[in-house]
């Protein structure tokens, strides 16, 4: 398969190395300085794209002017994502989106939902969010952290918003963040009572996972058309 890198970081320079393990040919490696046309994706199946917020929306534009499919890691861009789904659809083109490739942290994705929903009928317990990442990341909270707290409150009736803030109503989820070194991204969701704590949690040991999982969506998205999550690929 033949990709085209779009941000060539520090995960661009991962996923080359994982896609290269796996087989796979990269076709253009595009970052701020070296910006990329639709014409230069003629030659690629799919396109992996991990740059900055600002801009996401106009590479995966570009993608779905090359028609060609594209797997997107960043985060920070989602108050649009109502006008992406609609040109995807729409132009017939492929997307998959997610706040974070790694098939571990899907998996917490998934208790975490079966957890709020056991937990939401015991009062005593008090859910919160807590998530590390390294001094350069540049969203807070970070979309992961977003994903699990949207992901409690669909299935935890008494919370209703989520606050960047570790001081909350009743009615608000705390989710708190801690910038630090070089942590490549933990997450924790704890649910705490008077007598005991109950809690789930993810640490990433360097990129490589996110790596992975990318590439295999990649795999995965090749030929489809529509709009994907990890849950489509990973079948939840």
């Amino acid at each position: 398969m033949k990709i085209a890198i779009l941000g060539y970081g520090k995960m661009g320079h991962e996923i080359e190395a994982i896609a290269n393990e796996r087989g796979h040919d990269i076709t253009i490696r595009s970052c701020t300085h070296k910006p990329f046309r639709p014409e230069d994706l003629s030659g690629s199946d799919v396109a992996i794209e991990f740059s900055q917020p600002d801009a996401a929306v106009n590479n995966i534009l570009k993608c779905f002017d090359a028609n060609c499919p594209i797997v997107v890691g960043t985060t920070g861009w989602y108050m649009r994502l109502p006008e992406v789904r609609t040109e995807a659809l729409n132009r017939k083109q492929a997307i998959l989106y997610s706040t974070n490739f790694s098939i571990g942290v899907n998996v917490l994705f998934h208790i975490n939902r079966e957890l709020a929903r056991v937990m939401d009928a015991l009062n005593e317990y008090e859910p919160a969010i807590h998530e590390i990442h390294h001094i350069h990341k540049l969203d807070k909270p970070s979309g992961t952290a977003i994903t699990l707290a949207e992901g409690l409150m669909e299935n935890f009736s008494r919370k209703k918003k989520w606050m960047n803030n570790a001081s909350v109503n009743a009615d608000e989820l705390a989710v708190t963040s801690e910038r630090t070194d070089a942590v490549p991204g933990t997450h924790v969701v704890t649910y705490d009572s008077p007598v005991d704590t109950l809690s789930i949690r993810h640490e990433a040991k360097n990129r490589k996972g996110f790596a992975l999982g990318a590439v295999k969506a990649a795999e995965w998205l090749k030929g489809r058309t529509g709009v994907f999550s990890m849950n489509d690929f990973l079948k939840f």
